[in-house]
C-alpha cells in the first residue's frame, strides 16, 4: 500500500519556524498538523496536510530525560480539534540536521500510546507521526482498517519553484 503525506511549502516554512522557537525548558518543540486524506489508486491513500497546531507553552512537561514530554492538555487540545474538523492528526517534530532523520525509542513508544486516541474522535481518518530534518522527512501512519503504525511511502513538498527531494531514502 502506497502512503504519501503532501504539504505545501509555506506551511512546512511555517511549522519550521515554530518548532524552532526555544521553550523555557524543552529541549524541542512539538505539534500537530491537521489533514485530510483520500484515496489514491491500488489501494493507496494520501494525507494533504491543511493546518499546524502547536502545543502551548504551557502544555509540556518538564522531563529532562526526553527533548520534549507533553501533557495531557496537549493531547486533549488536539482531540478537540481532530474532532471538530473530523481530521487526521500527525505528531510533528524537528531534527536540526541533514539527512533522512529517526524516530527515536522514545518516539516510537509514545506515539503508540497517544496516536491510536485519535480514532475516538476521527475514527475513519488515518493518523499518526512526523520527524523532519533540514532536507527529509519521515513518518508512521496509522490507518482505521487496522490501527497499527505502518511507514509512510513518501513525504512531498508542495509548492514553486518546483524543487526535487527524495524524501525517504
Amino acid at each position: 500500500m502506497k502512503l504519501v503525506f503532501r504539504i505545501e511549502r509555506k506551511l512546512l516554512e511555517r511549522i519550521r519556524a515554530d518548532l524552532r522557537r526555544p521553550h523555557p525548558f524543552a529541549h524541542e518543540r512539538v505539534g500537530f498538523i491537521s489533514a485530510k486524506a483520500g484515496a489514491l489508486p491500488a489501494d493507496g491513500v494520501t494525507i494533504l496536510a491543511v493546518d499546524y497546531h502547536p502545543v502551548a507553552d504551557d502544555h509540556y512537561l518538564n522531563d529532562p530525560r526526553v527533548g520534549a514530554m507533553m501533557g495531557s492538555a496537549a493531547i486533549s487540545k488536539a482531540l478537540e480539534i481532530a474532532y471538530g474538523a473530523k481530521a487526521s492528526m500527525f505528531h510533528v517534530h524537528l531534527h536540526e540536521h541533514a539527512g533522512t532523520p529517526r524516530f527515536s525509542s522514545t518516539d516510537t513508544r509514545e506515539s503508540a500510546k497517544f496516536v491510536p486516541d485519535f480514532f475516538k474522535v476521527a475514527p475513519k481518518m488515518p493518523h499518526g507521526a512526523l520527524v523532519w530534518s533540514h532536507d527529509r522527512a519521515v513518518g508512521r501512519c496509522w490507518l482505521p482498517a487496522t490501527r497499527q503504525p505502518v511507514e509512510l511511502s513518501d513525504v512531498v513538498e508542495i509548492g514553486a519553484p518546483l524543487r526535487f527531494r527524495w524524501w525517504k531514502k
